[in-house]
């Protein structure tokens, strides 16, 4: 119990941390694609392709000193209209090096990392082993901001001597979250519903008080897809003399809405 509470602890410190991290962070550009942005261009010239991908042809550059609008964003490539209405695709690297009117290049972000203001919601499922068994979970989780989510979480366990059933509701703080792997903590609390195997006299089902901590990692595969990791230690609140020690590993996928 009090590695939990240590953890908590440790888990507010960076939550505060994190929010003033984010306090100084802003976005500039992909929050505003939507509304035409102006741009000048820097380098010699600017290659318009037919379409989002380096296998279509170019057919306008763009000198040095034009202006382009852009339309919108497709992964790593732009839409783009000239000062004279032709509309074509620019690439990633080119339109770093373009100009706001205020003289700064423009600011671009990576799109492997998550948009927590469009997508807030994040839902994956996850399998593993659980105190020498297997476990199968789903979880919803949503973020309060960059750093902090609140997750519920279900879970089925199947053991030699018995299965149970989670329900558990948790905090993640992820003090990183612009890395593309970015580490993580947790904490939660719950219940268990237990379901002993005997073959002879079947002991009673029991439901247990239960609290985790642990750490994982996220790998952000694109703006709305990662696959997650995730390793657990969980303490079983029984009526018994003692508690019960359970650690748990697993992994998955999941996606942002």
């Amino acid at each position: 119990m009090r590695k939990v509470l240590n953890l908590a602890s440790l888990l507010i410190l960076a939550t505060a941390a994190g929010l003033a991290q984010a306090a100084e962070s802003t976005r500039r550009f992909d929050r505003e694609a939507g509304h035409y942005v102006d741009v000048a261009v820097a380098d010699p010239y600017l290659e318009l392709h037919t379409g989002p991908g380096r296998g279509y042809p170019v057919f306008r550059v763009v000198p040095r000193g034009e202006h382009v609008e852009i339309l919108f964003r497709r992964t790593d490539w732009f839409k783009v209209r000239d000062e004279y209405d032709r509309e074509g695709w620019a690439f990633r690297d080119s339109m770093q090096e373009t100009l706001l009117a205020s003289g700064e290049k423009l600011p671009l972000e990576d799109l492997s990392h998550r948009d927590f203001d469009l997508y807030p919601w994040e839902s994956g499922v996850q399998s593993g082993n659980f105190g020498g068994g297997n476990v199968n979970s789903l979880y919803v989780a949503y973020s309060l901001n960059a750093n902090l989510a609140a997750q519920f979480e279900v879970a089925q366990t199947l053991g030699h001597a018995a299965n149970g059933e989670i329900a558990l509701l948790g905090l993640t703080h992820a003090p990183r979250p612009d890395w593309r792997v970015a580490p993580f903590l947790e904490l939660g609390t719950g219940a268990v519903r237990i379901q002993p195997k005997a073959t002879i006299i079947t002991p009673p089902q029991r439901t247990e008080q239960i609290a985790y901590y642990g750490a994982g990692v996220k790998w952000y595969v694109s703006h709305r897809f990662l696959f997650r990791g995730d390793y657990r230690s969980y303490v079983l609140f029984t009526r018994r003399d003692s508690n019960e020690d359970r650690n748990e590993w697993k992994v998955g996928f999941a996606f942002f809405f």
